[in-house]
């Protein structure tokens, strides 16, 4: 897949690979997958509270406020890590691991909000975002393996994901830039999907996320769509903000250029360590040889003085 930061934009859509960021990537996804605080923690718990009968006593008056909590099924966080672990259980190296633990801890508050509701584009953009992070990893089988534990962790199906990413990528394909912006005036499957989102967000019954504003932008790029109106033109037809679409793919993109740094540093260190270890194999080969020789030359003498009988 393409990386997202190939797709040339003016203004907000311009490419960012600065190479001279630090090397962060667990507070720039923290920064870019995080929510407002009333998002992050008011989705577990529904306090509902009542008036209690008012005690009156000679010495004092009491009002007693009964508290009642109506908890929902959703796991905790902890649960949710521990599911991951339990349904992957090898080491994933720590450049991976640690921007994986961030992302399926805020995943987790976004899955398990009350106004959330899965939808084909949040699921590009998730699939997308796991992509970038996940690519040059060792194993491919390994890859395919982390994400349906992720996934399922979060008591969803990785296969969905798969399958709907798939389908809004062939239909963007397949779009120009007119088509992609009027899909309320056609019909089909994929239409069908944002036309949905737009009435939702139009009713302020919309649970928007960082992963939609990158499948956004995966559509645009899809379609090569170079113009910078036609995001614009997007968020309007699907009655999302487009500063807060802007603002996340920003910070979107400062994670790649941070990751792709990363990655970088961690291939020089791994190159570094094998050229230390065929050094420090050298010696070791060398004696190993002589060792070998002398004794063939000690096993030759011994051999020679049997069948002479010097012993």
């Amino acid at each position: 897949m393409a990386a997202l930061t190939s797709l040339s934009f003016s203004s907000s859509f311009t490419q960012c690979c600065d190479r001279k960021a630090t090397v962060s990537s667990s507070s720039s996804t923290h920064r870019f997958f995080a929510s407002s605080s009333s998002e992050l923690f008011g989705f577990r718990t529904i306090f509902s509270y009542h008036y209690g009968g008012v005690r009156a006593s000679s010495s004092s008056s009491k009002m007693a406020v009964q508290c009642m909590s109506s908890v929902t099924d959703a796991p905790t966080v902890a649960e949710t890590k521990l599911n991951f672990l339990k349904a992957y259980k090898r080491p994933i190296p720590s450049i991976y691991n640690t921007v994986l633990q961030e992302l399926i801890v805020q995943q987790h508050l976004m899955r398990y909000k009350t106004s959330y509701r899965y939808d084909p584009v949040f699921a590009l953009g998730f699939v997308t975002v796991y992509d970038q992070l996940m690519e040059g990893y060792p194993s491919d089988e390994d890859r395919d393996a982390i994400f349906k534990a992720y996934v399922n962790a979060l008591n969803e199906d990785p296969e969905q994901y798969r399958k709907d990413a798939q389908k809004m990528e062939e239909w963007a394909r397949a779009q120009n830039l007119t088509s992609l912006v009027e899909f309320s005036s056609k019909d089909g499957e994929i239409e069908g999907v944002l036309k949905d989102i737009a009435e939702r967000a139009g009713k302020g019954d919309f649970s928007y996320s960082r992963f939609f504003a990158v499948g956004l932008f995966r559509l645009l790029e899809l379609t090569n769509a170079t113009e910078p109106t036609i995001l614009e033109k997007l968020c309007a037809a699907l009655n999302i903000n487009k500063k807060s679409v802007d603002r996340d793919l920003d910070v979107y993109r400062n994670l790649l250029s941070k990751l792709v740094q990363a990655k970088e540093l961690l291939k020089e260190y791994v190159d570094r360590e094998k050229k230390k270890r065929e050094e420090r194999a050298e010696p070791q080969k060398a004696n190993e040889t002589i060792t070998k020789c002398l004794g063939q030359q000690l096993s030759g003498q011994q051999l020679w003085s049997y069948e002479n009988n010097i012993y």
